[in-house]
């Protein structure tokens, strides 16, 4: 099957297009693809909830809000912030002791980097497990060699690995491995807790605007996390696991795309394209 293509209109003339390959995968089995499910990506930000597996395990004591913003990656609105905040002070770590860069873009805080609460996270784990928080996004800290050995039983593979834009360890794995380690989740330790987490506070994984936030609001039992250059995992209502990739790094593809794949999610079928004024002047659809 052809990937899906995503149209983007301006004035009713065709103005780009883009490519998006998607598999969903049930009990192990492929049951349904289109484009390439053993297109090889980076995993990106949709794997937070794999990385906050270690923090749920080691501080079971932290509430559904604190799990949320560790998977998150936030648009730094208040309540964002203010939950990145909560979970350094209940890590007994500070802004400091985040190793991650400035954004671009945003305050010039690195609490505001939206991977501020993955990082938490990573500090609440390394305090817990009296690791050196020093270097904690290195590969070879204990932490990063633990996440990787989950990804891997997870995924059924070993990852190849490379550095995120946040500076810890990303993996780089088919869109079918994904996919399972989603299908996966529920079923490990303490993945019940990241899902339920997730689920009860959608506003804290993206934002107003962001994809998975829309999707875990508006449809029940579904879950998703975006991930950096185009790519959206997540978790169905029937418990399959889904991996949707933009070729291109779109990310405004996928929501046509998700309804273009799964039915009835028609609400999400276009995004409209406004002008600097407001004013619509387009759209992005699928073919």
């Amino acid at each position: 099957m052809e990937p899906i293509r995503v149209l983007v209109r301006r004035g009713g003339t065709v103005e780009s297009v883009h490519r998006v390959h998607a598999v969903v995968v049930r009990d192990g089995e492929v049951v349904g693809s289109a484009g390439e499910p053993e297109l090889v990506t980076f995993f990106r930000s949709s794997a937070k909830p794999l990385q906050a597996l270690q923090l749920v395990r080691a501080r079971p004591d932290f509430d559904d809000r604190l799990v949320a913003i560790a998977c998150a990656s936030h648009r730094a609105e208040p309540e964002q912030i203010q939950a990145v905040r909560d979970l350094l002070a209940a890590a007994s770590a500070t802004e400091e002791d985040l190793e991650l860069g400035l954004q671009e873009g945003r305050p010039p805080e690195r609490i505001y980097h939206n991977c501020s609460g993955k990082h938490a996270g990573m500090l609440a784990v390394c305090r817990a497990r009296d690791w050196p928080t020093g270097g904690y996004r290195l590969p070879e800290h204990p932490l990063q060699q633990e996440i990787l050995g989950e990804v891997t039983a997870a995924a059924g593979v070993t990852p190849a690995t490379g550095t995120d834009h946040c500076s810890v360890v990303t993996f780089a794995l088919p869109l079918e491995r994904m996919a399972t380690t989603f299908s996966r989740l529920t079923e490990l330790d303490g993945g019940d807790r990241i899902a339920a987490a997730m689920r009860a506070h959608p506003q804290l994984i993206g934002g107003e605007d962001s994809l998975d936030t829309k999707l875990m609001r508006s449809a029940p039992g579904w879950l998703a996390k975006g991930g950096a250059e185009g790519l959206l995992c997540g978790i169905t209502p029937d418990g399959a696991g889904f991996a949707l990739k933009a070729e291109d790094g779109a990310f405004r593809a996928l929501s046509p795309a998700l309804a273009s794949f799964f039915p009835g999610l028609e609400e999400f079928a276009r995004v409209p394209i406004e002008n600097s004024r407001g004013e619509e002047v387009g759209e992005v659809v699928a073919e």
